[in-house]
């Protein structure tokens, strides 16, 4: 898990509209083989390594995350995985995309 501000991946972006805030996106929770669950989203907005961290730590602060992993994706839509023993309330991780400050992404069905 990112934090602090010592931990630049070297993706920091100037033109990053996050000013150190954050942007919010999408949810499918399914069971992994270690009998743990794992959920992925897909969230909009972010551009560098502190969207990242930022993201990571309000999704961190959610009760019953385990890890947070995130593949960025400047421009697009990154995918944020959150792996936890027992299930993970979504509305719960929508709220801390939304709190970091950014968009998350829900598929249409």
């Amino acid at each position: 898990m990112l934090t602090g501000k010592d931990n630049d991946l070297g993706l920091t972006d100037s033109s990053c509209a996050c000013a150190h805030g954050s942007h919010p996106d999408v949810a499918n929770a399914s069971p992994m083989a270690d009998s743990g669950f794992s959920s992925t989203f897909q969230v909009a907005g972010m551009t560098c390594s502190h969207c990242v961290a930022s993201v990571t730590t309000e999704i961190g602060r959610v009760a019953g995350t385990d890890s947070i992993s995130v593949n960025l994706a400047p421009g697009g839509l990154s995918l944020v995985t959150v792996s936890s023993s027992s299930p993970v309330d979504p509305a719960a991780i929508a709220a801390a995309i939304d709190e970091a400050g950014y968009e998350l992404i829900l598929e249409t069905p």
